[in-house]
């Protein structure tokens, strides 16, 4: 037999679709009824001007969702599954109507968009974007040796479900780099493997915080961390910074708090947490029955003095969580980052990650594990720790000759650095406007994935400058284009005065 389709060529609309969605409609308005016959599918794709092999996908899947069966030697036919009274609509199917109002349940969740890439990239020739690893610091090379590797390796373990709480070799690996680099003695069992920090802030909410639970930030904030417990219903308490880092004789008196900070290089300022203040903070924590997230982002790389000790690697109550990630030192692509529990949560955390995705894809883990195992962890962040180093010299250097004695936060460490901008200068959202037109990005708080609860003396005027994903020649190109679009810009507004 023969069935009437009409397929439309200049459409996005695949024709093994299009050829499926007509069979189908005509099971459900009863044309084609429990038991009928259909052609077979080199006699179908003859029939209307196709592919056999576009015929046969529209009959597998027609097949696979049960609204056809096939009998060997006899033929394709209607699945008699379907009662006839149930295969017909009273009404054809609807078609989308752009105009109509959703019947879908209410949403909940009302958190603003979170800025983690940069939406005028097109637009930029140099753009010191914060957080952006060098692009050609990647280990490709040594990379796709390892995931090859690992492909042969882990046999039947790719088509397994793992240990929520992450691969325990790479666990045991994070452990063992932590001791000597951030002075934080820990087991794998207190850890867990996250999809980056972003996912081990969403994780804690969801342990930790109730309705107005409340929630200590930093002033200025990260964007992601305030974003999440703001979107849990949050009661927050914003605390300003100042060139030692968070105010801690500010911290309010509250009980069971949940307090985030970003001590090594405090974002988006770049300043770090005195020790006193950082003794203090635990001396709060444990005081209060409270928790304090140690967001450790980008501690890999500190450039003056010797590396602080990390506020976990103090914490004598178990008061701590501690975030780490590997997407500023190799890649955010690769999406692994870890947690370190206290004792006392870790149960509970391995049970809820499991409900949330049942953990992270193995192979990169084991991948990376063989990295950090075979010392080519540490050889790559030796060369980015020196290259990064140079780049953020270059970027003072070019401050400097162009603007003179400049105002800067951040030099220790980190990707980026601050710079405060003199009165006599326009608004960082002004500035940031002037350097756009010279196809240089530059980010006032706001623009850099940052939270400005309300302007403080300390958090006013600053600019956010990433460097390490610009080479020291585009840096100074970079910079030489703001000082001339900036005299421009002064040119032009005291002609017009």
């Amino acid at each position: 037999m023969s069935i009437p389709l009409v397929l439309e060529v200049n459409t996005d609309k695949p024709l093994q679709l299009q050829i499926f969605d007509q069979i189908r409609n005509m099971i459900f308005d009863g044309r084609l009824k429990g038991g009928d016959s259909l052609p077979a599918s080199r006699m179908l794709s003859e029939q209307i001007g196709v592919s056999r092999n576009t015929t046969l996908l529209a009959y597998e899947r027609l097949l696979a969702e049960g609204y056809i069966e096939t009998k060997p030697s006899v033929g394709t036919f209607v699945s008699r599954c379907l009662p006839d009274e149930t295969m017909q609509l009273t009404q054809p199917i609807l078609q989308k109507d752009k105009k109509a109002k959703s019947n879908l349940p209410p949403v909940r969740f009302l958190g603003p968009v979170q800025r983690v890439f940069n939406p005028n990239r097109a637009d930029i020739d140099h753009d010191f974007w914060i957080g952006r690893p060098d692009p050609d610091s990647f280990p490709l090379h040594q990379w796709r040796r390892l995931i090859a590797q690992q492909l042969l390796r882990l046999g039947t373990r790719l088509t397994e479900y793992g240990d929520p709480a992450g691969y325990y070799p790479l666990r045991q690996a994070i452990a063992d780099h932590l001791g000597p680099s951030r002075g934080i003695i820990t087991s794998p069992e207190n850890i867990i493997i996250v999809g980056g920090s972003q996912e081990g802030l969403n994780l804690i909410a969801r342990l930790l915080q109730g309705p107005k639970t409340p929630v200590i930030l930093e002033q200025p904030c990260y964007q992601g961390a305030a974003y999440v417990f703001e979107s849990y219903n949050a009661l927050i308490h914003p605390i300003p910074v100042d060139r030692r880092g968070m105010l801690i004789d500010q911290l309010p008196n509250v009980k069971n708090a949940i307090c985030y900070v970003t001590p090594s290089h405090q974002y988006p300022t770049g300043v770090t947490l005195s020790l006193n203040r950082r003794l203090h903070l635990l001396e709060w924590a444990a005081r209060t029955g409270s928790c304090i997230i140690e967001d450790d982002y980008d501690s890999d790389f500190r450039y003056q003095g010797a590396p602080l000790t990390a506020l976990k690697g103090l914490d004598g109550q178990d008061n701590v969580i501690y975030l780490g990630t590997f997407s500023k030192s190799i890649g955010a692509g690769i999406r692994i980052g870890y947690m370190i529990v206290p004792s006392g949560l870790i149960k509970s955390a391995c049970r809820l990650k499991g409900l949330m995705n049942n953990g992270q894809p193995i192979l990169e883990q084991a991948a990376l594990v063989d990295f950090m195992e075979k010392g080519g962890y540490s050889r790559h962040l030796r060369v980015i720790r020196r290259r990064y180093e140079q780049r953020r010299d270059s970027l003072v250097e070019a401050l400097k000759r162009n603007f003179g004695d400049v105002d800067l936060m951040g030099l220790r460490g980190g990707m980026h650095l601050t710079w405060r901008l003199p009165d006599s200068f326009p608004s960082p959202k002004t500035l940031e406007a002037i350097a756009l037109r010279q196809r240089v990005g530059l980010y006032s708080l706001k623009s850099a994935a940052a939270v400005d609860f309300g302007a403080t003396a300390f958090s006013k005027n600053l600019i956010a400058l990433g460097y390490s994903s610009l080479n020291e020649k585009d840096i100074h190109e970079a910079i030489d284009g703001v000082a001339f679009g900036l005299e421009q810009y002064n040119l032009e507004n005291r002609s017009v005065n």
